[in-house]
């Protein structure tokens, strides 16, 4: 219940719609104990619309009218401007599960965009700019960014911390009441394990059709009710990633279907595991509503077959 007695947004919600009565593409998932629409929306490229906030503004409530209610953001997409949007755009009685990221900070003018922050003092800063740029008294779920696995930057020096160290400031802060719940991203499986007894909400790390390193430690999830959310779900630019829809068998079932071939590569996540929640991330108002259809792709016994087919490759490309 709000405040005022009428029944909160998380209540309005149901399995089958959001709270604004949405349907739900891809159907319902769990994340942090709430349900919400297994196709959610990625914030890092809002950052392709710096110079167009009335665009960037419009395509979040466009993404809340076709369902959308978890947004992955982070104070370091775009040195606070996504939590900036999304601060203006997410109303209250959206019902928005709005999850951010602590682990990195922006580094402007550098040689890479991001500079990591991993020791349990800037973890607790990293929350505190999150709140601020939010404006919330608490973040419903916070993941923490680590460089076990994935593409990315790998740490060192005094970034090399412990995922213990880590865990004591997240559950301090969530006992707190600074933070809802803690997810764990680009991290390895001894990890995750270690970090189960801590209550992990969910996992984000670099997986997609081809590149499958992770499929033990998506079965533990599913095992632990933990919910994953894949990165880079179509690949990556990065040079040597793999791309989704390169693959023959993805290009062929899209001409099959009807759709494209990202939408496949979507769908097939989709399928692939009970737990799977999608934030693919977009500028583009079109692009959006393209990803939110594939949540309505059927792929059929054979289809599914051909798609597990696919050889997967490494997704291990580090920055430095």
């Amino acid at each position: 219940m709000t405040s005022n007695g009428a029944p909160s947004p998380e209540a309005m919600a149901s399995p089958e719609a959001t709270a604004t009565g949405a349907p739900r593409p891809g159907g319902s998932g769990l994340l942090a104990g709430r349900s919400v629409s297994r196709i959610g929306y990625g914030a890092m490229q809002l950052e392709r619309l710096h110079g167009d906030r009335p665009a960037a503004i419009a395509l979040l409530r466009r993404a809340v009218e076709l369902g959308v209610d978890h947004i992955d953001t982070a104070q370091f997409y775009g040195d606070g401007l996504a939590n900036g949007l999304i601060r203006e755009a997410i109303r209250p009685e959206d019902g928005v599960l709005v999850v951010s990221k602590v682990g990195a900070a922006s580094n402007p003018g550098g040689p890479v965009r991001l500079r990591l922050a991993q020791r349990p003092q800037e973890l607790r800063a990293s929350v505190e700019d999150n709140l601020t740029s939010l404006g919330v008294d608490q973040l419903a779920l916070v993941n923490l960014r680590r460089t076990d696995t994935g593409p990315g930057l790998r740490a060192e020096g005094d970034q090399l911390v412990d995922i213990d160290d880590q865990l004591a400031v997240m559950v301090a802060m969530r006992d707190e009441g600074k933070i809802g719940a803690i997810g764990l991203s680009s991290v390895s499986l001894d990890v995750l394990r270690r970090a189960i007894p801590a209550g992990i909400a969910c996992v984000q790390n670099a997986y997609s059709l081809v590149a499958r390193d992770d499929e033990d430690m998506l079965s533990l999830c599913v095992a632990e009710k933990i919910a994953w959310v894949p990165y880079f779900p179509l690949g990556s630019a990065f040079p040597g990633m793999p791309k989704v829809t390169d693959e023959p068998a993805v290009r062929a079932a899209a001409q099959s279907l009807g759709s494209t071939a990202q939408q496949i590569g979507l769908a097939w996540l989709l399928r692939h595991a009970p737990n799977v929640l999608l934030i693919p991330g977009t500028a583009d108002a079109d692009h959006l509503e393209a990803n939110i259809a594939a949540g309505a792709i059927t792929l059929d016994g054979a289809t599914l077959a051909a798609l597990d087919a696919v050889p997967t490759r490494s997704a291990v490309v580090p920055l430095g």
